[in-house]
């Protein structure tokens, strides 16, 4: 989850998945430390076994049980981070693999793991190339760990679609799409619009010389639902966590005055056709 507030200027322009994934990996080499200093008790990567929060609402797994039951199942993790999530999978009896882009971020996780009475095995790589078989894992999810950081979003969602067996399910949480239009500004200047919507022209910084080390891509939420559904999958629900009454925390430019005017985050639960299903929207009722 992205800690940046408010944002720069934009660089203008579009930025390549190879850029992109460059400047993330060092940036998230660079800032693991400290990202996991500030952030590290929320996400519960103190605590014996993980735990597995969707994003800065604190919406648990826990409590909604997005992914099912996960006894007994193969799960990817696609931007495991420190991965709480993964080790809080692997306590409930998932045979789980954690994947990021970040050694940094990877060596925190390791370090995490010896508090625990069951090890995760770590991958480093980017989501846009998986290096697993085809239906590898009965479920995949991403906790705000990739989705916002590639470039070709669309291809990270094929990946998902072929690393999962039939019937599988694919979770990932993203920033909310309409969170592009404001300032990452927690505060009352957060509240107003500041860029158009449909404007995805990806949000970059670069250092004095001019090299991109930071970048955020853009979706609508239309654009979201076609890769997922041109990657074969069915989209189940899209939820939208509400700020809790009892959270007065801020995390970057998620915050309770903003929580409490429009959603910081999407969740996306889709799932693999099995043979029989075809592809539609049908959000829970």
């Amino acid at each position: 989850m992205t800690a940046h507030s408010p944002r720069p200027p934009r660089v203008l322009g579009p930025i390549d998945s190879a850029t992109s994934e460059a400047a993330n990996r060092s940036w998230w080499d660079g800032e693991a430390d400290d990202y996991q200093a500030e952030h590290g008790t929320f996400l519960g990567n103190h605590v014996p076994g993980g735990d597995f929060v969707w994003g800065p609402e604190r919406l648990r797994e826990e409590e909604v049980g997005l992914l099912g039951d996960v006894d007994g199942l193969d799960v990817l993790e696609i931007g495991c981070g420190s991965a709480p999530c993964a080790r809080w999978l692997a306590a409930r009896g998932a045979r789980v693999v954690g994947l990021d882009v970040s050694a940094g971020m990877l060596a925190h996780a390791l370090r995490a793991m010896t508090n625990d009475d069951r090890r995760v095995p770590l991958v480093l790589a980017g989501a846009e190339h998986l290096p697993f078989a085809d239906e590898s894992f009965d479920i995949a999810c991403s906790a705000f760990g990739a989705i916002p950081f590639v470039a070709d979003s669309a291809r990270a969602m094929r990946e998902a679609a072929r690393v999962l067996r039939p019937g599988g399910r694919w979770v990932f949480a993203t920033n909310h799409p309409m969170r592009w239009m404001f300032l990452d500004d927690p505060g009352p200047e957060g509240l107003r619009v500041q860029l158009s919507y449909f404007d995805r022209t990806p949000y970059s910084e670069t250092d004095d010389d001019g090299s991109v080390t930071y970048v955020e891509h853009h979706r609508t939420m239309g654009d979201r639902i076609r890769e997922i559904v041109a990657a074969g999958l069915i989209v189940d629900d899209v939820v939208e966590p509400e700020w809790p009454d009892d959270l007065d925390a801020e995390w970057g430019q998620w915050s309770p005055l903003r929580g409490a005017f429009f959603p910081g985050t999407a969740i996306f639960v889709c799932r693999k056709p099995d043979g029989s299903q075809t592809r539609s929207l049908t959000p829970k009722g």
